[in-house]
Formats: structure tokens, C-alpha cells, sequence
């Protein structure tokens, strides 16, 4: 059954839905965002050139005609940045993730299924959010950070935290790593990206070190023996990102790091400033590492060397930290 055939839209739009999962790769979250953006436009189009005196949320856009998608302009779309400020109190961040959202939208419309002629987008003049700078923890907050994961004996959560803080991977990357993915001759395992792009990511000796202590203990428990995920639940299925999420607030709240603000997210921006800050890793190279898509980042993997990836990971400061024995 197909997920995107809802009912309450226009075909079109469905249309759009699967052409977002099954060619742009798109994540479920990422597509969701996409489909509320455009279906409130949808909506507040047909209130504004209708006698409609409906609220917004009780507009039916199932019969929407696709040749009105032809008369859309781009004071349609000022307008309705204007009302998602004035009436619905959008920030900055949200109104232009709205118009990143319809430009996507119209540019389908017109060089994919050619429905229309003219995008109303390709003149739109909106200034760009400035971008807050990213969050992330000092050198001696992230050795506290380790040492309080270090001290919660628990060998799984503190691989996690090392992985976080030395490799700068994505939560959902994280989750989805199984223990074939490694690859300890070589000091690297392989994960997956967004848009289901994989890539190779370096393990230095902290890394090394934390995966042979955690898969000690992890291949002691019989009951997980058949689950392929390195990383698991007490009920021995793979871990949930929730959890993760979980194990990182109460380490930064044991470490006395709480209410600052660092997620998961955070220790990925954490582990690329500390390689930036120590080493000689260059904005290039960390790119790679960090698995932006982006038209740049694609000419990164063809033309860095990987040698110079794995540098920036054995140049991160908390490379050598280990933890201790455990009785």
C-alpha cells in the first residue's frame, strides 16, 4: 500500500510525495515537513481566491485544480509568507524552510511532470535566516562528559559518547550500525547517511578501544547473539534513538553539563570543532568526514585523499582517551 496516497490530497501533490521518497531520497521527517508546508500554501491560496469563509484547517484541497497550480504568482507566495508571519507567527527559520519548501514544489511542477510553464519561485527575493552559531562542548566539557559516562559502568553507553564526541556521526546513523559494518584491520566502519548514501568512517584508538570493551561484554549475553545491531536495548533488540537520546541527557546531567542545550546533534558538532580546533583538519576534509550532501560535498569524495580523513579523526584530543578497567 502506498503511504502517500492520502486521500484528502490532490493527486498531484501525492505525486510530489513519492517523487521526494523515491527520487530526491528524502527522509520521512524531511517529506512531512514538505507536505505541511505545501498543503497549507494549497490551502491558503484557495481561501484567498475563493468565497470560501472556512478556517484554513477545514479547507478540502482533494480537488484542487492542477491548471489553477497554472495562475499561482509570486504575490501568492508574498502573500502567504506574509500570513504565516503576521497571523501564524512564524520565525525567520520556519518561514524560509516554507519557502525552501514551494521553491522545491514549483520547480517539480514545472521541469519534472510539466504541469506548468513559469514557476512563480524563480524571482522570489527573501533574505537568507542568519544562522545561529552551532552549539557544542569545550575540550575539558567533553572529557567530563566521558568521564561521567566512564563512571556509570555501563561499557555501551560509554562507546556511545566515544563514537559521538571522536567520529561526529548522525543519531540515526549510530542506531542503524551493525557489527559487520566494522571493520577493525582497517579501523573503520561503514555507516549510512541521509539519503542512503554510505561512507566510510575512521575509528581512532578511543574508538577502537571502547567497541572491544562494549563487544566483551556484549557477546556474554546469549540472548543478543542473533541480533545483527551493534548497539542494543536491555531486551536485546536494536537500541532505540530515543534511548540514545536518554543516555546522552542523564551523562551531560551527571557530568553536571544539563541545560545547555547539547543534544545528540550537538556531539556531532562538538567532534568537528574539536578536529577543526586540535588538528589539521581542514573545512574540506571535515565535510567529508560529516557526510554533507551537498553538489560540494560530492566533489569532496572524488577528489580528497582518505588518508586525510583518517588524519582528522587521529587528530581529535579525545583519540587517546580509554576507559578504565573494570572489575
Amino acid at each position: 500500500m502506498n503511504k502517500y496516497n492520502i486521500p484528502d490530497n490532490p493527486d498531484f501533490l501525492n505525486e510530489y510525495l513519492v517523487h521526494l521518497k523515491l527520487v530526491k531520497l528524502l527522509s520521512e521527517r524531511t517529506i512531512e515537513e514538505y507536505y505541511f508546508d505545501i498543503r497549507l500554501f494549497l490551502k491558503f491560496y484557495y481561501m484567498m481566491h475563493s468565497d470560501s469563509t472556512d478556517d484554513i484547517r477545514d479547507i478540502d484541497i482533494s480537488r484542487f485544480p492542477p491548471d489553477d497550480l497554472k495562475k499561482i504568482t509570486v504575490s501568492d507566495i508574498y502573500s502567504f509568507i506574509f500570513y504565516t508571519s503576521d497571523e501564524r507567527s512564524n520565525s525567520d527559520k520556519a518561514r524560509y524552510r516554507k519557502i525552501s519548501s514551494l521553491r522545491s514544489f514549483f520547480k517539480y511542477l514545472e521541469k519534472v511532470v510539466c504541469i506548468i510553464e513559469n514557476d512563480p519561485c524563480k524571482d522570489l527575493d527573501i533574505p537568507v535566516p542568519k544562522a545561529a552559531l552551532p552549539k557544542f562542548l569545550s575540550l575539558n566539557e567533553s572529557l567530563r562528559l566521558l568521564d561521567a559516562s566512564d563512571r556509570s559502568d555501563s561499557e555501551r553507553d560509554y562507546c556511545i559518547l566515544t563514537i559521538f564526541l571522536n567520529c561526529g556521526i548522525r543519531l540515526s546513523e549510530l542506531i542503524g550500525i551493525n557489527i559487520s559494518d566494522i571493520d577493525f584491520y582497517e579501523s573503520r566502519m561503514k555507516v549510512l547517511g541521509k539519503g542512503k548514501k554510505e561512507r566510510m568512517v575512521y575509528l581512532n584508538a578511543a574508538c577502537i578501544d571502547a567497541l572491544n570493551k562494549y563487544l566483551e561484554v556484549r557477546k556474554s549475553n546469549k540472548k543478543a547473539a542473533a541480533e545483527p545491531a551493534l548497539f542494543i536495548s536491555n531486551q536485546n533488540k536494536r537500541i532505540s534513538k530515543r534511548r540514545v537520546q536518554q543516555i546522552v541527557e542523564n551523562t551531560l546531567a551527571a557530568a553536571g553539563l544539563d541545560g545547555k542545550g547539547i543534544t545528540t546533534h550537538k556531539l556531532r558538532h562538538t567532534a568537528a570543532t574539536l578536529m577543526y580546533q586540535y588538528g589539521d583538519a581542514d573545512v574540506l576534509t571535515l565535510k567529508e568526514l560529516l557526510g554533507h550532501a551537498s553538489v560540494s560535498t560530492t566533489e569532496i569524495y572524488t577528489h580528497l585523499n582518505n588518508e586525510s580523513v583518517r588524519n582528522a579523526v587521529e587528530s581529535n584530543p579525545l583519540s587517546s582517551v580509554k576507559s578504565t578497567e573494570k572489575k
